[in-house]
């Protein structure tokens, strides 16, 4: 049966949270070997991201843990290679920190090191990003950190029906994928497509067409860069707007295509600049389109510093829709 054309299917308002529970459902539904362990997934989990899942699937498939983040990815990691596809849940990418070893180490290398005998079939949801002042240990973006392990996709939904169709595609491959969801992106409404939706791993997605510039921004940086976009659009600038959803692997040939047709770009993301993902993303642009590049790539980040927990400090510190707009004059000598 020819698949149904995504305009065609019917489109609900569903928040990021909800696409993902609706998501976690489908599957634990069509795949009885899908589990989830965490802690408290079974009452839901620290922000409701699991709430009911337990009276229909029962409290054997959401699985309470001990506060241990290395002992949950540890038994997940074995459950993966017994047969059974784990969601782990945790609860602050802070705190992946304390799973590294398991994860980069263990479920990032197994498949390798077994000859291909061995599939781990592992996503990991982690909850990242500034939001409600929660100061310098709950507040970090480390993907930069994950993306640079051989073995472990990392994608990061912007849209309520990316999040949906990214973590079911998440589920269903048999290696090991981080699943980064930023806790600012819960709440707003999106539209999802009901039924069968799945979002392919590795594809970027063009949100505007532009001329002038390219914009590629990272998870909760989108809406800014597609406020920006707008405001520029007034000034007679027409920019592009990317966002990669997965930067491990990176659609670089998506992002190189619309660099050559614009010959700008700026990155945003709200990691700290040093050693954040746009570093990545501009050094493998100067590779595939250095050419056609009339201005240096600018990136548009955090300052390297612990997140404040000032209310104030927080706003100041985070990027936003005027430093894009500024970044985008200055790509283009209009100063």
């Amino acid at each position: 049966m020819a698949a149904v054309p995504l305009s065609k299917l019917p489109m609900p308002q569903l928040t990021f949270l909800d696409a993902i529970r609706s998501g976690l459902a489908e599957e634990m539904r069509r795949d009885s070997s899908v589990y989830i362990f965490g802690e408290d997934v079974a009452l839901g989990g620290p922000f409701g991201v699991t709430k009911g899942l337990a009276e229909e699937f029962g409290v054997n498939r959401l699985v309470n843990t001990p506060i241990s983040e290395g002992t949950v990815m540890g038994l997940a990691i074995g459950a993966a290679t017994a047969g059974l596809r784990p969601v782990v849940e945790i609860m602050f990418i802070d705190f992946i920190t304390l799973a590294m070893d398991q994860l980069v180490n263990h479920a990032a290398k197994l498949h390798y090191m077994s000859g291909g005998q061995v599939k781990i079939p592992l996503t990991v949801r982690v909850q990242c990003g500034i939001s409600g002042t929660m100061g310098a240990h709950h507040s970090q973006s480390l993907e930069a950190w994950l993306a640079h392990v051989p073995g472990l996709k990392v994608v990061m939904p912007a849209t309520a029906a990316d999040a949906k169709g990214l973590l079911k595609a998440a589920i269903r491959d048999d290696n090991p994928v981080v699943f980064v969801e930023h806790r600012g992106l819960y709440w707003p409404k999106g539209q999802v497509p009901d039924g069968e939706h799945i979002t392919p791993i590795g594809k970027a997605n063009i949100l505007r067409e532009g001329d002038h510039l390219t914009i590629v921004a990272l998870s909760s940086m989108v809406g800014p860069a597609l406020a920006a976009a707008d405001e520029l659009a007034a000034e007679g600038i027409s920019a592009e707007v990317i966002d990669p959803r997965t930067i491990s692997p990176l659609d670089v040939e998506t992002i190189a295509n619309s660099v050559k047709k614009t010959s700008r770009m700026i990155v945003v993301h709200e990691a700290v600049e040093q050693g954040g993902f746009g570093a990545e993303i501009a050094a493998r642009l100067q590779q595939e389109a250095f050419y056609y590049l009339d201005s240096p790539i600018i990136r548009v980040a955090a300052p390297f510093a612990p997140v404040p927990a000032s209310p104030i400090l927080e706003k100041d510190f985070l990027p936003g829709k005027e430093r894009i707009v500024d970044a985008a004059r200055k790509a283009l000598a209009r100063v």
